[in-house]
């Protein structure tokens, strides 16, 4: 009989210590996705050229709209071009407004100005945080002859917390559009 009391006070007395932090769940594991490092291509429209990353594919459907589709990120930059005939201050009003319109789902836009002097491109990177239809906007100008938008779209929904590696990724290819775009006369 006496066993059987020290064998239910060992017990209760593991219990008892065992007890003392409260057990959590594991975290939930982040997917973690890789793209291959940047090889830039070349492009040539009959106004502009610029350098974008190779795993992208160029569909130019006119001399004024391109697209460049990454199929294994399921996304697409759109760009379009319109030269600047006395309307630049409408062309940069319609851009901005473009990119403002992600506002209502967006976290935040960030406005980052771009300069290049030397080959006189001039323009602004929206970039989109948030579960906004776009990632990032952008436009560039001359500011005399010439004028450039583009676009970031995914084509799934927007989940700003699954998309941001692919987003974070084509932002830098868009930032490469931008630095290495030349207008031809």
């Amino acid at each position: 009989m006496m066993r059987k009391y020290i064998f239910l006070i060992i017990v209760f007395g593991v219990l008892l210590v065992s007890c003392k932090e409260e057990a959590l769940p594991k975290p939930k594991a982040m997917l973690r996705l890789e793209y291959p490092d940047s090889t830039a291509v070349d492009f040539a429209a009959s106004k502009y050229s610029f350098s974008y990353n190779a795993i992208g594919r160029v569909k130019k459907t006119n001399e004024s709209a391109v697209t460049i589709e990454y199929p294994k990120m399921n996304g697409a930059i759109f760009l379009s071009y319109k030269p600047v005939e006395g309307n630049l201050s409408q062309l940069l009003s319609d851009a901005q407004k473009l990119s403002y319109e992600h506002a209502a789902k967006a976290d935040n836009i960030l406005e980052q100005p771009f300069v290049n002097p030397d080959a006189k491109v001039y323009g602004m990177f929206y970039d989109v945080k948030g579960d906004a239809a776009s990632q990032s906007q952008f436009y560039v100008t001359d500011s005399a002859e010439h004028f450039l938008t583009g676009s970031l779209y995914f084509s799934v929904k927007p989940n700003y917390d699954s998309i941001l590696p692919a987003a974070v990724y084509l932002q830098e290819d868009i930032r490469k559009i931008m630095e290495t775009l030349r207008w031809k006369n």
